[in-house]
């Protein structure tokens, strides 16, 4: 038989205030609540588990060893709620009135936005969310529930997700490009003596440089604008070839004539922000994705892609 919990979920949404809004005056002011209490929900809380959560530095409350536990776990307890209370909601309301998407810029985009006009037809009232990410913005999106769905070419502890596809990337040059100039095979080291152009994290945390080690770098936000700067000659970078493919065949670009590493390859993954609360609309937009990836796959398979 499961135990009767003795905390409700007000007297650890207390705890938590007091600890985000940095004191008790600050955290009866944001649940518009008085200073009393928010103090007697603590102090009652600390009483009936027989932990001190707080101590007394100066004329801040800081937690303790034991209180920092019960904050990280009254955390997960409470988005764990949240997120049941919305799960209701959807089941309540039948299909969810806005779908959000996250997205790897390196997903091929035709492909994205095929998959969205497939559900759209069927959906037409239903909003849908586009968030194009770059790396951790992808995993950031994810872990805050910004997101129903992603798209990430990793997948973020304490997720799990279905592989999607698999992408072939390119080194890539203007034809004119130096170097193209040199006529021979290249290594790494002819690489990292030019401009290397690179498409910015898209997450807070952003990891910033070229993974090369390249002297000279640019750094951009989207997508096409990298493109457009490796077409001009501004440097060369690696893409997915099908991204490419036009700017490949109007000679735009040409492909660098590796000695080693001629090609790269990157999995990308199908993620549900939370597969067991996911809506009719979520799940039908993931079963679109993988059957036309898997239907793109095999006409690559059996012959030039359709473009």
């Amino acid at each position: 038989m499961t135990q009767q919990p003795r905390i409700s979920l007000e007297q650890w949404r207390a705890l938590l205030a007091v600890v985000d809004a940095g004191g008790y005056a600050q955290a009866a002011a944001a649940l518009h609540k008085s200073q009393s209490s928010v103090t007697y929900a603590v102090q009652k809380l600390e009483s009936l588990l027989g932990v001190k959560a707080f101590k007394v530095v100066g004329r801040k409350a800081r937690l303790t060893p034991g209180g920092e536990v019960l904050y990280r776990r009254a955390k997960s307890l409470l988005e764990e709620a949240g997120a049941l209370e919305g799960a209701a909601a959807s089941l309540a309301a039948g299909w969810e009135s806005e779908l959000r998407i996250a997205a790897e810029i390196i997903f091929p985009t035709w492909l994205l936005l095929h998959c969205c006009a497939l559900f759209g037809q069927e959906r037409p009232q239903m909003r849908i969310e586009l968030y194009e990410t770059v790396l951790g913005g992808t995993d950031e999106a994810l872990q805050q529930r910004r997101v129903d769905l992603a798209i990430c070419s990793q997948i973020p502890p304490g997720f799990s997700g279905d592989a999607l596809m698999r992408l072939r990337f390119i080194p890539v040059a203007h034809p004119s490009h130096p170097l193209h100039q040199l006529g021979r095979e290249l290594t790494l080291q002819d690489l990292r003596r030019h401009r290397h152009v690179i498409i910015r994290d898209s997450g807070s945390q952003r990891r910033s440089g070229s993974w090369l080690g390249a002297e000279q770098s640019w750094t951009v936000s989207q997508k096409a604008t990298s493109i457009h700067a490796v077409s001009i000659g501004a440097g060369f970078a690696w893409y997915p070839d099908d991204t490419i493919r036009g700017e490949l065949e109007r000679g735009e670009l040409k492909q660098l004539p590796m000695r080693e590493g001629k090609e790269r390859s990157a999995e990308l993954y199908l993620v549900y922000a939370d597969r067991d609360y996911a809506g009719p609309g979520a799940l039908r937009l993931a079963q679109l994705l993988r059957e036309q990836v898997a239907e793109q796959c095999r006409a690559v398979k059996a012959g030039p892609a359709a473009g």
